[in-house]
């Protein structure tokens, strides 16, 4: 029997999800061999470039269906620093009026964690950088932690992940970095004190700024002087099962190279790609290419294994005068865009067929937040609950992601491969 690859284009009028073989015969099988694979998006088109070993036998045809079948993980990031905000039931119902399945928080606030319960909304909750110390120093304060804002609420509230910590890193506090695995591994024992091990994950979150080097995408590797500080929370990871959360900002890169064509590969636009000189990937979108900056790192430490997920990120609507790219076209361009990318499944270039977890930035503004007012301006929901902007979030939403499904009909016959 020979094997016989081919590359064929898919068009699909809206995003393709999963791929399943509705009927075959014996003698014919087919492989979607997902490891060569690129997609392209534009204005609710999808295009699909797939390497397929068709196993070729007596048989003339196959007959595929491709359905879009909605199983995307969309988050959103829930902060207290917005005046006014909404009481916590209020904000509860607003999300289940959505398709937001997680909510990260910042913190533990007991009547948010209670506000979700029952709603069958992941919760990840967090640490205060202050308490890093205290959590490394004395397994009694963490069991003291899990007793207070874990224990009274789970499993009626759905607490997924437990956040040490936000950006540690990053933050040149050397204190703080040497504590943050053991405050880790104490906040697990305490977990698997409770027998909630299994069931609660821990991690601590991390700015993209972790990476020395990020482009191309193949070259990712983590700052050097991070040494076995990087390594040990990447074997906690390993040996946890917990994600290595990230937030990747194209805004910020944008800011950095203000030029119209990098700002329509920042928004999912239409643009020339950039091409991977070491895979020979050309990347249509900065979000694929910084997240495949990170599995590169992962990769080159040998924790290619390492869930990724995305715990923030997204667009300002507005900013000050001297802000550049804020504004509610873009902001809704880059959500919107990146709902859409996410639910279709694709991945990214270097993970192709899964959509990486990912937690949008923010559920509110953040008013009291210190910085440019384009960091205040991040909420994609006001605090009267009504959308800033619209980008398909909500039941009551004008804007849809319709996934359609079409069949293609594949024929062999002398060695090649037709559809139709």
């Amino acid at each position: 029997m020979a094997v016989l690859p081919y590359t064929v284009a898919f068009l699909l009028l809206s995003s393709l999800q999963t791929v399943k073989i509705a009927s075959k015969f014996a003698s014919l099988s087919i492989l979607i061999e997902l490891s060569s694979f690129q997609s392209m998006k534009t204005k609710n088109v999808v295009v699909l470039f797939c390497r397929l070993k068709i196993d070729v036998g007596s048989s003339a045809f196959i007959f595929a269906a491709f359905c879009a079948d909605s199983q995307s993980f969309i988050g959103i990031n829930y902060g207290q620093l917005e005046d006014n905000l909404p009481p916590p039931s209020s904000t509860a119902k607003l999300l289940q009026s959505t398709s937001i399945q997680k909510v990260r928080l910042y913190g533990s606030d007991p009547a948010i964690i209670k506000a979700l319960a029952n709603t069958g909304i992941g919760i990840v909750i967090g640490t205060a950088n202050g308490d890093i110390p205290g959590l490394a120093s004395d397994p009694n304060f963490a069991k003291s932690w899990i007793n207070t804002n874990v224990l009274p609420f789970y499993p009626a509230s759905n607490i997924i992940l437990i956040t040490v910590g936000n950006e540690i890193m990053t933050s040149n506090d050397q204190n703080l970095m040497i504590k943050l695995l053991p405050a880790m591994q104490n906040v697990q024992n305490a977990l698997n004190d409770a027998s909630l091990g299994g069931k609660i994950k821990v991690s601590t979150v991390h700015s993209i700024g972790v990476l020395k080097q990020s482009e191309p995408p193949s070259s990712g590797s983590f700052d050097p002087s991070y040494g076995d500080l990087m390594k040990g929370l990447l074997e906690f990871n390993s040996a946890t099962g917990s994600p290595f959360a990230i937030n990747p900002y194209p805004y910020f890169a944008y800011r950095s190279d203000t030029r119209p064509e990098t700002l329509a590969f920042c928004l999912f636009q239409p643009n020339a790609g950039r091409m991977d000189g070491n895979t020979k990937i050309k990347y249509m979108n900065m979000f694929d290419a910084q997240v495949d900056a990170v599995y590169s790192a992962l990769n080159s430490m040998g924790f290619k294994n390492v869930e990724i997920v995305v715990a923030e990120t997204g667009w300002p609507f507005k900013g000050d005068d001297n802000d550049v790219g804020p504004s509610i076209e873009n902001a809704k361009a880059y959500n919107g865009n990146l709902i859409a990318h996410l639910r279709s499944m694709v991945g990214t270039p270097l993970m192709p067929g899964k959509s990486v977890d990912t937690f949008l930035f923010a559920l509110y503004d953040g008013d009291l937040k210190p910085g440019p007012g384009s960091q205040r301006s991040f909420g994609l929901f006001k605090t009267d609950l009504t959308m800033v902007y619209d980008v398909g979030l909500s039941t009551s939403s004008q804007v849809r992601t319709k996934f359609t499904c079409i069949s293609l009909v594949f024929r062999v016959f002398n060695s090649q491969v037709f559809y139709s």
